[in-house]
């Protein structure tokens, strides 16, 4: 077994990051080793920063952005300390290797009045596709979740009656995030929409496609940039940025940002810390418009 490949079995059981995590590591090391053109198993030890700086300037020169470039060096660095754990190698060479600056970029969120009209005046239609793809809506608005947390929503994950859903975050972390009242009745009307369409043999997951099979993260996406089509004209229009509207309208409507941090499934404050630009900023344009020597 190539030591890849004990790296990628170790995320998965040691750290139970997620799939897609794995994946994207496994992604970057072939890239790596595609890049030098030998395997693994040949250079470990004799890899030098020079050959990592390389690969930076050849990812740059072909567009990639900074922050790919950050993470993709962020898990040869992972990979390489996973080596020095296991005494294969003496030294990390990535750690000495200077990366280009990722410029800041605050959170694009949808306004409260687009997504008021979307939810409130656009019809979906009755049938099962236009309930469904309102519910997805209703619940990436109302909780803030990740896309793969609501892919991978099962039945049981949803109690109506206490209001709540459990979502499973980054490193299989379970949370509890309460449901809004548009979001109770929508899963009440989708239950009974999909009873009737699927029967009552329909598989444990919560979203079906059309077929009845499990939905999946590229329909989701298409989705919810469709819809948000209808209601915005802001160029990015994805489940994340439903999620970032989520956490800037409970700032700016006085929430706590450690209550925010929790409901978003944040392990650090630093990462939910980022809305509270928006939130200044929305604040600052309050100010000029009202104060008379603004």
């Amino acid at each position: 077994m190539h030591h890849t490949d004990t790296f990628l079995q170790y995320l998965t059981y040691e750290k139970r990051c997620s799939p897609h995590t794995v994946t994207a590591y496994e992604g970057d090391l072939k890239q790596f080793f595609d890049f030098l053109g030998s395997d693994e198993l040949s250079l470990l030890a004799s890899v030098r920063p020079k050959q990592i700086r390389n690969w930076v300037i050849d990812m740059s020169n072909k567009g990639l952005s900074s922050r790919s470039i950050h993470r993709k060096i962020s898990s040869l660095k992972t990979f390489y300390k996973h080596l020095q754990v296991q005494e294969l190698v003496d030294n990390n060479p990535a750690t000495l290797v200077t990366l280009p600056k990722i410029p800041k970029k605050l959170p694009t969120f949808v306004q409260e009045k687009d997504m008021d009209f979307l939810l409130d005046q656009v019809d979906f239609g009755q049938d099962y596709e236009g309930v469904r793809n309102k519910l997805i809506l209703e619940l990436f608005y109302g909780t803030g979740m990740r896309l793969s947390e609501l892919v991978g929503l099962h039945n049981r994950d949803v109690d109506l009656s206490a209001g709540l859903v459990k979502v499973l975050g980054k490193r299989n972390k379970e949370r509890l995030i309460p449901l809004t009242n548009e979001a109770i009745l929508m899963f009440k009307r989708y239950n009974v929409v999909k009873q009737a369409t699927f029967g009552g043999d329909s598989p444990q997951w919560i979203f079906l496609t059309s077929s009845g099979n499990p939905i999946y993260h590229k329909l989701v996406y298409r989705i919810v940039n469709a819809s948000l089509h209808l209601a915005t004209t802001m160029q990015k229009k994805s489940p994340h940025v439903l999620r970032h509207t989520f956490a800037t309208v409970l700032l700016n409507r006085g929430a706590d940002i450690n209550a925010i941090k929790e409901l978003l499934g944040h392990s650090n404050l630093n990462a939910t810390q980022i809305y509270t630009h928006n939130t200044f900023k929305q604040l600052n344009a309050i100010y000029k418009q009202a104060h008379p020597r603004a």
